[in-house]
């Protein structure tokens, strides 16, 4: 069950926030301006390329990769392929992991690396395989670290992990930090950004997003107003992110997405609620979405209540787990768009909805900041407010 009146306590809040979800949420627009004064100090934002690259490939390790490689392939809109390689290996330990350049990797390719790891001995050796392969390596890791040394030897560009502002605790006795907040989860918010948009700028200099200084500006303001907006200290009814968290405790959420920028980050969202507050959760596209999931709204998790025995006493009785419709679209439903069709299939079956939109006018790059930053503040609040205090 949610705690509600923890939602509204902001202190208890802080207190429950051993791995500080909250401040990295918080602080994700200064980590984008962070990463961006990365990039240029690196001088990705002043690179001159030739043409665009044949494939993109991205490697990495921890949630964030995914939603990097999800969105790279949204912005580009198809005119350049991106694939995400992805690792095996016996243990999950990033350690462990190795990973492998597709038989076709060559001169022609672009191969990006992110973790915030960079220790990792496969991906040290996936950079130097792409350079006899003789692909372009650039990688986004803490420097130093031996992947940033590694991509510095393949003759690729290294631009180091922008940190959490005053993640480093410079006190009179350092232990102190350490025994107020435990190591971040790999799904913690804002690293994301410190790995996106380095890589943004990239895919502005390729002529794959306008994604330019200005662009990337306004993505940061825009968390910044996410952040004030969704933060604790704002009240649940007028808290989006709150107010998501309230309608999805006991439910079984089902993300239909429209658009490839809500389809990333409504797979983000999965990603997140099941890592951070341990909840089970199905993403899908609209219109498929209709009929992958429909049987849910019919079968047990439907959402009609059950009027048998009114009377019956119901305080130890466990609450069934209903399903409820997350919508998440980048702007107002256009005139061939599915929403009225998932609108009426769900009150059909007396399934809630929730939707997530975008302020009207916004750009792409503030669609998205405002859709993943909203949905990882809801994450955070039922990771803290509904027992998975992990």
């Amino acid at each position: 069950m949610l705690d509600e009146t923890l939602l509204d306590a902001p202190d208890a809040l802080a207190g429950a926030d051993i791995h500080g979800l909250l401040r990295g949420a918080a602080a994700s627009g200064a980590r984008a301006r962070t990463a961006l004064r990365h990039a240029t100090e690196a001088g990705l934002t002043e690179l001159r390329p030739d043409g665009r690259p044949r494939a993109i490939l991205v490697a990495g390790t921890g949630p964030a990769v995914a939603c990097v490689a999800d969105l790279l392939a949204a912005f580009g809109n198809g005119a350049v392929p991106v694939t995400l390689l992805h690792p095996a290996g016996s243990l999950p330990d990033p350690g462990a992991l190795r990973w492998t350049l597709p038989g076709w990797a060559g001169p022609l390719d672009l191969l990006l690396l992110a973790t915030p790891d960079g220790h990792e001995g496969g991906l040290t050796a996936l950079a130097e395989q792409a350079y006899r392969r003789g692909c372009t390596v650039v990688s986004v890791s803490p420097a130093p670290a031996p992947l940033a040394e590694a991509t510095i030897q393949a003759r690729g560009l290294a631009v180091p992990l922008a940190e959490v502002p005053g993640e480093h605790y410079e006190g009179p006795d350092p232990r102190d930090a350490y025994e107020r907040q435990a190591p971040a989860p790999p799904a913690a918010p804002g690293l994301l950004w410190a790995l996106l948009t380095p890589l943004l700028a990239l895919a502005d200099r390729l002529g794959l997003a306008a994604a330019g200084p200005e662009g990337l500006a306004a993505l940061a303001d825009r968390l910044d107003q996410v952040a004030e907006r969704c933060g604790p200290a704002a009240a649940t009814y007028g808290n989006p992110a709150k107010t998501l968290a309230v309608e999805l405790s006991d439910a079984l959420p089902l993300l239909w997405s429209e658009g490839t920028v809500a389809a990333a980050a409504a797979r983000h969202f999965a990603t997140t609620l099941t890592s951070l507050a341990g909840r089970p959760v199905l993403a899908a596209l609209l219109p498929e979405a209709l009929t992958a999931h429909g049987a849910l709204l019919t079968g047990s998790f439907a959402g009609a209540e059950d009027t048998d025995d009114f009377f019956r006493d119901r305080v130890e009785e466990h609450e069934a787990m209903r399903a409820r419709i997350v919508l998440l679209r980048e702007g107002p439903p256009a005139a061939h768009s599915a929403a009225v069709a998932a609108r009426d299939l769900a009150y059909g079956h007396g399934t809630p909805v929730s939707e997530l939109e975008p302020a009207e006018g916004s750009t792409p790059l503030e669609a998205t900041a405002e859709l993943l930053a909203t949905v990882d503040f809801a994450a955070v609040y039922l990771a803290l407010a509904g027992g998975e205090r992990r």
